[in-house]
């Protein structure tokens, strides 16, 4: 059965879970939403949207500098933010927020969340799409598929949160569910503020 961004959309209205993740539980029980609802709960991916009208004015830096032959050629800084400073200070934390840093360093997001992609950017994305799909002579009932399909390879690639974590020894899945799961083990609001990525010559 196909899932429609549209219920993917809802049910990452409803629960606050990642895309991939809303998507793999409307495939898991076949679109009803009840039970995927449960399904991410069970999972510990939806209980951050109870905790998403809290303040989370503690947190941590997490800093990144890399190196080649001695000399510094990018660096990275990542603001995670949490509720306490019992969790900011914690070792788990401050180890996940360097660990996100050289994420950031080694996979190069543009943008945090799919939130902050300006619609122009969107716009052109799948403007573009739709012309190389014509061009390769694809049948225009099955564009719209082709279009989102695309569309959410580019959120993977470019957007933070979508990004497949980069060392799956450590975490198997995409950031944003990282910290959601991370925000259900340690039951406090966890997100990631902001960040910025320099590099020599860019």
């Amino acid at each position: 059965m196909a899932i429609s961004a549209e219920n993917v959309k809802k049910l990452r209205d409803m629960t606050g879970a990642g895309m991939m993740d809303a998507k793999e539980a409307l495939k898991e029980n076949d679109s009803d939403f009840d039970k995927a609802v449960k399904y991410l709960r069970e999972k510990g991916l939806a209980d951050s949207k109870k905790r998403s009208g809290k303040d989370a004015n503690e947190g941590t830096i997490g800093d990144y500098i890399h190196y080649q032959q001695d000399r510094a050629v990018a660096g990275v800084l990542v603001e995670l933010a949490c509720e306490t400073d019992f969790v900011a200070k914690s070792d788990e934390f401050k180890s996940t927020a360097k660990q996100i840093a050289m994420h950031i360093a080694a996979m190069k997001p543009s943008y945090l969340n799919i939130d902050e992609i300006p619609d122009t950017k969107l716009n052109e994305e799948k403007e573009i799409i739709k012309k190389q799909s014509e061009n390769e002579g694809k049948p225009k009932e099955v564009l719209e598929k082709i279009i989102e399909g695309k569309i959410n390879s580019f959120y993977s690639d470019t957007v933070l949160s979508e990004q497949i974590f980069c060392n799956p020894e450590l975490y198997e899945g995409t950031v944003g569910n990282m910290i959601d799961e991370m925000s259900g083990k340690l039951g406090e609001k966890i997100y990631i503020k902001q960040f910025s990525h320099i590099e020599i010559g860019s």
